[in-house]
């Protein structure tokens, strides 16, 4: 296996980035949200 200096570490792409993990976590949190909101509704005090 060969090591990479670091203007190659900076060069390479390719995986998955932050912004589409944190994007895919807020929809999965938002439509749990709206799935418990339907199931039982709160009244708001």
């Amino acid at each position: 296996m060969e090591r990479m200096n670091q203007e190659e570490l900076i060069e390479t792409k390719g995986g998955i980035g932050f912004w589409a993990v944190a994007g895919i976590v807020s929809a999965v949190i938002f439509i749990v949200g709206v799935i418990d909101g339907i199931a039982r509704p709160l009244k708001c005090n």
